[in-house]
């Protein structure tokens, strides 16, 4: 039987995502705006706990340069994380998650794209933003 990793909960997810982008602030707080459900944490990559998960599924947390959705012993990068973590999203948010059926070559073209020049298009901190101050239980502290 494999370790918990982090003692997530059974059944909790996990976005990990660059904490000093600006567009990826940008979009963790969106996803809370829009209410992503309770299940659902957050983490930047440059924290304990990111660094633990993405060395969890073998990834190395100086390196990644792409968001990612943790779900206990899958995870999901790239485009095809977004669209799963869209499909959380109530309403006629969700209904963007129909983007998953483009062919995978394309929707990964477009985000490392985006992904590549996300600095020099959006801007970045010069180091990790805090979790929102009223949301503090969306995000892994460890």
């Amino acid at each position: 039987m494999s370790q918990p990793v982090l003692n997530l909960i059974p059944g909790s997810q996990v976005v990990i995502y660059d904490g000093t982008c600006k567009l990826c602030n940008a979009w963790v707080r969106f996803l809370l705006s829009h209410r992503l459900p309770p299940h659902v944490r957050l983490a930047p990559v440059q924290s304990q706990a990111g660094r633990v998960l993405l060395e969890h599924i073998g990834l190395s947390a100086d390196s990644i340069h792409t968001i990612v959705l943790f779900d206990g012993q899958q995870h999901w990068i790239r485009s095809q994380a977004i669209f799963r973590i869209i499909r959380f999203l109530p309403g006629p948010w969700r209904a963007l998650a129909i983007l998953r059926f483009l062919p995978l070559a394309v929707t990964d073209r477009l985000y490392d794209l985006v992904a590549r020049n996300r600095y020099r298009l959006f801007g970045r901190y010069d180091c990790v933003r805090s979790p929102e101050p009223d949301r503090p239980e969306r995000f892994l502290s460890q």
